[in-house]
């Protein structure tokens, strides 16, 4: 009989164990999804960065290959947490990304909208972890969701920069000097 209860009991703290921490197959789906979004952002921030670096303008290349570097850091992130939460971990294909772009203003634009971008999915899988009464994917995704309001704001102030000095040689130096000073810092949690 204790025998019994004792597997009984272990099999119950088992099935709890699981329920806590399993996500929905859709909340994986999506989260997995996001993951390969990361990555294209990754490759794509990468492919600013070389069109910059071909430029000569080292430090807005510097920005871009940081920004690279952190989508990647997202990415680890998201998988990290997928795991832990004991859902599937699938790779998703990634697009290439466009390498030809009109000037300088024109990546700038495209990487705020490619941002905005990025927060409507995130919001997406808080929207859909919230229906669910998932707390734990919607308590991890408050970080993404500060970290977006930061991108975005970042992203257009660069774009107002970048309009400002791009057709002043001294000034648009100056720029390239400011963002040459951008350093990738690791996340502790990540």
């Amino acid at each position: 009989f204790s025998v019994k209860l004792l597997i009984s009991g272990i099999y119950s703290l088992f099935l709890t164990i699981n329920l806590i921490l399993m996500v929905s197959e859709k909340i994986a789906k999506l989260i997995n999804e996001q993951i390969a979004h990361e990555q294209y952002a990754a490759q794509y921030y990468l492919s600013m960065s070389a069109w910059f670096s071909g430029k000569d303008l080292d430090g807005i290349a510097n920005y871009f290959r940081v920004q690279s570097k952190e989508e990647l850091m997202h990415a680890d992130k998201m998988f990290d947490y997928l795991n832990d939460v004991g859902g599937e971990i699938i790779i998703g294909e990634i697009a290439k990304p466009p390498h030809e772009f009109e000037n300088a203003t024109d990546i700038f634009e495209k990487a705020l909208a490619h941002e905005k971008i990025v927060t409507k999915s995130i919001f997406n899988i808080v929207k859909n972890a919230n229906e669910e009464g998932d707390f734990a994917t919607t308590s991890f995704l408050q970080w993404f969701i500060n970290e977006q309001v930061e991108e975005e704001a970042s992203a257009s102030q660069y774009v107002t920069k970048i309009k400002m000095v791009c057709d002043n040689p001294s000034a648009l130096y100056l720029f390239d000097q400011e963002l040459s000073q951008r350093v990738f810092t690791p996340d502790a949690t990540a």
